[in-house]
């Protein structure tokens, strides 16, 4: 098993910038991929970013790209999510996930385990 807690969270005006981290906890973390997904008021869970074992290979859905970087520390079994210029539209709960990635590193069913996540919301 293993547990996952994110922190980060907060209210940050448009244009800013926020950084998440999400601890692991239990196995060890460098064993699986990571990835944040985000879901907002009324939508559906939505893919952010991916980051694999090796801390170097990466996935971000389009309409992040370019604004949000994933990157981990297998030393300290943090998983991280850095976002800049950030948009009213980024409103949402983030969630970390971890997983042994067979498929896509975009599904949310190729991860077995979940935090609780942590609010971000952006003021226009």
């Amino acid at each position: 098993q293993v547990q996952l807690v994110e922190s980060g969270g907060g209210l940050v005006q448009a244009g800013g910038s926020l950084s998440l981290s999400c601890a692991a906890s239990g196995r060890p973390f460098s064993m699986y991929s990571a990835a944040w997904f985000r879901q907002a008021p009324g939508k559906e869970r939505e893919f952010v970013a991916a980051i694999k074992t090796n801390a170097i290979t990466t996935y971000y859905a389009a309409s992040v790209k370019g604004r949000f970087t994933i990157s981990r520390d297998n030393a300290k079994n943090t998983v991280y999510l850095h976002i800049d210029s950030l948009k009213p539209e980024d409103t949402s709960v983030y969630c970390c996930a971890a997983g042994v990635v067979w498929g896509s590193h975009g599904t949310s069913s190729s991860y077995n385990y979940w935090g609780q996540g942590t609010r971000v919301t952006v003021s226009s």
